[in-house]
Protein backbone atom coordinates (compact mmCIF):
# COMPACT_ATOMS: atom_id res chain seq x y z
CA UNK A 1 0.00 0.00 0.00
CA UNK A 2 3.33 2.56 0.71
CA UNK A 3 3.60 3.43 -3.38
CA UNK A 4 -0.04 4.12 -3.40
CA UNK A 5 -0.01 6.54 -0.44
CA UNK A 6 3.17 8.07 -1.72
CA UNK A 7 1.55 8.04 -5.22
CA UNK A 8 -1.82 10.50 -3.51
CA UNK A 9 0.56 12.42 -1.20
CA UNK A 10 2.54 13.47 -4.58
CA UNK A 11 -0.85 13.95 -6.83
CA UNK A 12 -2.07 15.91 -3.95
CA UNK A 13 1.06 18.52 -3.91
CA UNK A 14 0.94 18.52 -7.72
CA UNK A 15 -2.67 19.39 -8.47
CA UNK A 16 -2.92 22.40 -10.43
CA UNK A 17 -0.25 21.30 -12.66
CA UNK A 18 -1.99 17.93 -13.04
CA UNK A 19 -5.39 19.80 -13.55
CA UNK A 20 -3.86 22.13 -16.05
CA UNK A 21 -2.11 19.01 -18.18
CA UNK A 22 -5.01 17.61 -18.54
CA UNK A 23 -6.95 20.98 -19.63
CA UNK A 24 -3.85 20.94 -22.20
CA UNK A 25 -4.59 17.59 -23.36
CA UNK A 26 -8.16 17.89 -24.07
CA UNK A 27 -7.27 20.34 -26.84
CA UNK A 28 -4.51 18.29 -28.37
CA UNK A 29 -4.42 16.38 -31.36
CA UNK A 30 -4.97 12.65 -30.09
CA UNK A 31 -3.00 10.68 -33.17
CA UNK A 32 0.24 12.58 -32.38
CA UNK A 33 -0.25 11.89 -28.03
CA UNK A 34 -1.04 8.22 -29.09
CA UNK A 35 2.26 7.99 -30.77
CA UNK A 36 3.34 9.96 -27.64
CA UNK A 37 2.35 7.16 -25.76
CA UNK A 38 3.53 4.25 -27.94
CA UNK A 39 7.11 5.80 -27.69
CA UNK A 40 6.74 6.34 -23.74
CA UNK A 41 6.12 2.56 -23.63
CA UNK A 42 8.97 1.92 -25.64
CA UNK A 43 10.87 3.52 -23.28
CA UNK A 44 10.84 0.62 -20.73
CA UNK A 45 11.71 -1.95 -23.53
CA UNK A 46 14.31 0.54 -23.84
CA UNK A 47 15.22 0.31 -20.71
CA UNK A 48 15.09 -3.45 -20.71
CA UNK A 49 17.48 -4.13 -22.77
CA UNK A 50 19.98 -1.95 -21.45
CA UNK A 51 19.66 -3.67 -18.44
CA UNK A 52 20.27 -6.76 -19.83
CA UNK A 53 23.34 -5.76 -21.92
CA UNK A 54 24.78 -4.86 -18.17
CA UNK A 55 25.04 -8.60 -17.07
CA UNK A 56 26.09 -12.11 -18.80
CA UNK A 57 23.19 -14.01 -17.11
CA UNK A 58 20.07 -14.04 -19.28
CA UNK A 59 17.09 -12.21 -16.92
CA UNK A 60 13.52 -13.21 -17.92
CA UNK A 61 12.26 -10.91 -20.47
CA UNK A 62 8.44 -10.39 -19.19
CA UNK A 63 9.66 -10.03 -15.17
CA UNK A 64 12.51 -7.37 -16.29
CA UNK A 65 9.99 -5.60 -18.54
CA UNK A 66 7.64 -4.96 -15.49
CA UNK A 67 10.57 -4.24 -13.32
CA UNK A 68 10.99 -1.16 -15.64
CA UNK A 69 7.70 -0.12 -15.36
CA UNK A 70 7.57 -0.20 -11.70
CA UNK A 71 10.90 1.30 -11.21
CA UNK A 72 9.69 4.04 -13.38
CA UNK A 73 6.72 4.75 -10.73
CA UNK A 74 9.37 4.17 -7.66
CA UNK A 75 11.69 6.87 -9.51
CA UNK A 76 9.23 9.53 -9.10
CA UNK A 77 8.62 8.78 -5.46
CA UNK A 78 12.54 9.19 -4.68
CA UNK A 79 15.11 11.85 -5.19
CA UNK A 80 17.92 11.12 -8.26
CA UNK A 81 17.00 8.09 -9.33
CA UNK A 82 17.28 6.09 -6.08
CA UNK A 83 13.37 4.46 -6.42
CA UNK A 84 14.45 3.12 -10.05
CA UNK A 85 18.01 1.89 -8.44
CA UNK A 86 17.32 0.19 -5.46
CA UNK A 87 14.07 -1.95 -7.44
CA UNK A 88 16.44 -2.93 -10.16
CA UNK A 89 19.27 -3.51 -7.53
CA UNK A 90 16.79 -5.90 -5.69
CA UNK A 91 15.75 -7.15 -9.28
CA UNK A 92 19.30 -8.75 -9.61
CA UNK A 93 19.76 -9.93 -6.48
CA UNK A 94 16.73 -12.25 -6.57
CA UNK A 95 17.53 -13.08 -10.18
CA UNK A 96 20.47 -14.92 -8.11
CA UNK A 97 23.42 -12.12 -8.74
CA UNK A 98 25.41 -11.23 -5.71
CA UNK A 99 25.23 -7.65 -4.50
CA UNK A 100 28.96 -6.65 -6.05
CA UNK A 101 27.76 -7.72 -8.94
CA UNK A 102 24.21 -6.06 -9.32
CA UNK A 103 25.90 -2.79 -7.91
CA UNK A 104 28.77 -3.39 -10.79
CA UNK A 105 25.79 -4.14 -13.50
CA UNK A 106 23.29 -0.74 -11.68
CA UNK A 107 26.20 1.36 -12.37
CA UNK A 108 27.31 0.02 -16.04
CA UNK A 109 23.82 0.68 -16.81
CA UNK A 110 24.25 4.62 -15.35
CA UNK A 111 26.73 5.23 -17.29
CA UNK A 112 26.35 4.00 -20.62
CA UNK A 113 22.65 5.46 -19.96
CA UNK A 114 24.57 9.02 -19.41
CA UNK A 115 27.19 8.38 -22.02
CA UNK A 116 24.18 7.74 -24.57
CA UNK A 117 22.32 10.70 -23.70
CA UNK A 118 25.61 13.10 -23.84
CA UNK A 119 26.61 11.36 -27.05
CA UNK A 120 22.94 12.30 -29.13
CA UNK A 121 22.64 15.31 -27.66
CA UNK A 122 26.30 16.11 -29.30
CA UNK A 123 25.44 14.88 -32.31
CA UNK A 124 22.41 16.71 -32.67
CA UNK A 125 24.46 19.77 -31.78
CA UNK A 126 26.70 19.46 -34.15
CA UNK A 127 24.18 18.45 -37.18
CA UNK A 128 22.06 21.40 -36.02
CA UNK A 129 24.33 24.39 -34.03
CA UNK A 130 21.45 26.66 -34.48
CA UNK A 131 18.74 24.18 -32.62
CA UNK A 132 19.62 26.16 -28.91
CA UNK A 133 20.74 29.12 -28.07
CA UNK A 134 22.95 28.12 -25.38
CA UNK A 135 23.28 32.26 -23.58
CA UNK A 136 18.92 32.29 -22.65
CA UNK A 137 19.85 29.12 -20.84
CA UNK A 138 22.14 30.26 -18.15
CA UNK A 139 21.62 33.41 -16.07
CA UNK A 140 23.96 36.12 -16.32
CA UNK A 141 27.20 35.35 -14.06
CA UNK A 142 26.37 31.61 -13.47
CA UNK A 143 28.87 30.04 -16.17
CA UNK A 144 32.03 30.56 -13.56
CA UNK A 145 30.56 29.20 -10.36
CA UNK A 146 29.11 26.52 -12.67
CA UNK A 147 32.66 25.59 -13.51
CA UNK A 148 34.34 25.83 -9.96
CA UNK A 149 31.64 23.61 -8.69
CA UNK A 150 32.41 21.02 -11.59
CA UNK A 151 35.92 21.26 -11.01
CA UNK A 152 35.46 20.84 -6.94
CA UNK A 153 33.32 17.69 -6.84
CA UNK A 154 36.93 15.45 -8.41
CA UNK A 155 38.82 17.90 -6.29
CA UNK A 156 37.36 16.44 -3.05
CA UNK A 157 36.39 13.02 -3.88
CA UNK A 158 39.99 12.70 -4.38
CA UNK A 159 40.62 14.55 -1.39
CA UNK A 160 38.03 11.65 0.66
CA UNK A 161 40.15 8.16 -1.44
CA UNK A 162 42.97 10.01 0.01
CA UNK A 163 42.67 10.38 3.67
CA UNK A 164 40.26 7.81 4.07
CA UNK A 165 41.86 4.01 3.73
CA UNK A 166 38.72 2.30 4.12
CA UNK A 167 36.86 4.02 1.43
CA UNK A 168 39.51 4.03 -0.64
CA UNK A 169 39.87 0.31 -0.60
CA UNK A 170 36.08 0.15 -0.78
CA UNK A 171 35.84 1.45 -3.92
CA UNK A 172 39.16 -0.16 -5.31
CA UNK A 173 37.11 -3.25 -4.41
CA UNK A 174 33.98 -2.04 -6.37
CA UNK A 175 36.38 -1.12 -9.42
CA UNK A 176 38.01 -4.19 -10.22
CA UNK A 177 34.62 -6.09 -9.86
CA UNK A 178 32.93 -3.41 -11.88
CA UNK A 179 35.82 -3.36 -14.64
CA UNK A 180 35.77 -7.25 -14.30
CA UNK A 181 31.46 -7.33 -15.40
CA UNK A 182 32.10 -5.03 -18.09
CA UNK A 183 34.69 -6.73 -19.90
CA UNK A 184 32.49 -10.21 -19.43
CA UNK A 185 29.79 -8.13 -21.12
CA UNK A 186 31.44 -6.56 -23.61
CA UNK A 187 32.80 -10.15 -24.62
CA UNK A 188 29.79 -10.94 -25.94
CA UNK A 189 28.58 -9.05 -28.62
CA UNK A 190 24.98 -9.62 -28.35
CA UNK A 191 25.00 -7.94 -24.60
CA UNK A 192 26.97 -5.09 -25.70
CA UNK A 193 24.38 -4.21 -28.45
CA UNK A 194 22.03 -4.42 -25.69
CA UNK A 195 23.69 -2.52 -23.61
CA UNK A 196 24.77 0.70 -26.27
CA UNK A 197 21.52 0.00 -28.26
CA UNK A 198 19.20 0.17 -25.47
CA UNK A 199 21.69 3.32 -24.13
CA UNK A 200 20.86 5.34 -27.04
CA UNK A 201 17.48 4.66 -28.08
CA UNK A 202 16.09 5.49 -24.10
CA UNK A 203 16.88 8.62 -24.55
CA UNK A 204 15.94 9.29 -28.36
CA UNK A 205 12.69 7.72 -27.25
CA UNK A 206 12.14 10.19 -24.56
CA UNK A 207 13.06 13.26 -27.21
CA UNK A 208 10.99 11.48 -29.58
CA UNK A 209 7.51 11.54 -26.92
CA UNK A 210 8.14 15.64 -26.65
CA UNK A 211 8.46 15.91 -30.44
CA UNK A 212 5.16 14.22 -30.71
CA UNK A 213 3.40 15.94 -28.00
CA UNK A 214 4.52 19.18 -29.50
CA UNK A 215 3.10 18.52 -33.06
CA UNK A 216 -0.14 17.87 -30.83
CA UNK A 217 0.20 21.23 -30.10
CA UNK A 218 1.08 23.24 -32.78
CA UNK A 219 4.20 24.19 -31.32
CA UNK A 220 6.20 25.90 -33.82
CA UNK A 221 9.78 24.58 -33.12
CA UNK A 222 11.28 21.76 -35.88
CA UNK A 223 11.58 18.70 -34.78
CA UNK A 224 15.67 18.53 -33.98
CA UNK A 225 15.03 21.58 -32.50
CA UNK A 226 12.83 19.99 -29.69
CA UNK A 227 15.03 17.07 -29.53
CA UNK A 228 17.97 19.02 -28.67
CA UNK A 229 15.70 21.38 -26.07
CA UNK A 230 14.49 18.09 -24.48
CA UNK A 231 17.96 16.43 -24.25
CA UNK A 232 19.91 19.75 -23.38
CA UNK A 233 17.20 20.50 -20.26
CA UNK A 234 17.83 16.80 -18.84
CA UNK A 235 21.14 16.96 -18.73
CA UNK A 236 21.50 20.13 -16.90
CA UNK A 237 18.89 19.04 -14.41
CA UNK A 238 20.46 15.54 -13.77
CA UNK A 239 22.22 16.61 -10.32
CA UNK A 240 18.99 18.23 -9.50
CA UNK A 241 17.88 15.96 -6.17
CA UNK A 242 13.87 16.07 -7.10
CA UNK A 243 12.12 12.78 -7.14
CA UNK A 244 11.89 11.91 -10.72
CA UNK A 245 12.99 15.29 -11.30
CA UNK A 246 9.37 16.55 -10.68
CA UNK A 247 9.89 20.55 -10.90
CA UNK A 248 13.37 20.82 -12.16
CA UNK A 249 12.23 19.06 -15.36
CA UNK A 250 9.67 21.24 -16.21
CA UNK A 251 10.93 24.34 -15.70
CA UNK A 252 13.94 23.21 -17.33
CA UNK A 253 11.93 22.31 -20.73
CA UNK A 254 10.16 25.09 -20.61
CA UNK A 255 13.25 27.38 -20.87
CA UNK A 256 15.05 24.94 -23.34
CA UNK A 257 11.72 25.21 -25.65
CA UNK A 258 11.41 29.15 -25.33
CA UNK A 259 15.04 29.26 -25.98
CA UNK A 260 14.52 27.10 -29.00
CA UNK A 261 12.33 29.54 -30.47
CA UNK A 262 9.01 28.37 -29.19
CA UNK A 263 6.05 30.92 -27.26
CA UNK A 264 6.86 30.59 -23.83
CA UNK A 265 2.84 29.94 -23.59
CA UNK A 266 2.83 27.23 -25.87
CA UNK A 267 6.01 25.52 -24.80
CA UNK A 268 4.69 25.64 -21.07
CA UNK A 269 1.53 24.18 -22.50
CA UNK A 270 3.49 20.95 -24.16
CA UNK A 271 5.82 20.53 -21.39
CA UNK A 272 2.83 20.09 -18.89
CA UNK A 273 1.01 17.76 -21.20
CA UNK A 274 3.87 15.56 -21.36
CA UNK A 275 4.96 15.53 -18.35
CA UNK A 276 1.64 14.30 -17.39
CA UNK A 277 1.43 12.07 -20.30
CA UNK A 278 4.85 10.39 -19.37
CA UNK A 279 4.69 10.64 -15.74
CA UNK A 280 1.66 11.19 -13.91
CA UNK A 281 -0.37 8.75 -16.02
CA UNK A 282 1.69 5.91 -15.43
CA UNK A 283 2.72 6.55 -12.08
CA UNK A 284 -0.75 4.58 -10.70
CA UNK A 285 -0.65 1.71 -12.66
CA UNK A 286 3.26 1.63 -12.27
CA UNK A 287 3.03 1.76 -8.27
CA UNK A 288 0.38 -1.20 -8.58
CA UNK A 289 2.93 -3.28 -10.02
CA UNK A 290 5.91 -2.74 -8.06
CA UNK A 291 3.49 -3.65 -5.02
CA UNK A 292 1.96 -6.88 -7.38
CA UNK A 293 5.83 -7.19 -7.99
CA UNK A 294 6.55 -7.20 -4.47
CA UNK A 295 3.79 -9.45 -3.07
CA UNK A 296 5.33 -12.63 -5.96
CA UNK A 297 8.79 -11.48 -4.76
CA UNK A 298 9.89 -10.59 -7.94
CA UNK A 299 11.79 -7.79 -6.33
Amino acid sequence: MLPLLLVAVVAVRHLPVLSEGFGHLATARWPWLLAAACATCLTWVAAACTRQGAVVERLPRRRLVATQFAAGAANHLLPTGLGASAVNLRFLSVCGLSLARSSAALALYLLAESVGRVALLGVLLIAFPDALRLGTLLPEGAVQPLLLAVGAVPVVAAGVLVLVPRVRGTVESFLRTALAEARSVHARPARALALWGGALAFPALQAAALVLVGRALALPVPVAHMAVAYLAATVAVALVPTPGGIGSVEAALVVALVAAGGPAAVATAVVLAFRLLTVWLPLLPGALTLAALVRMRVI
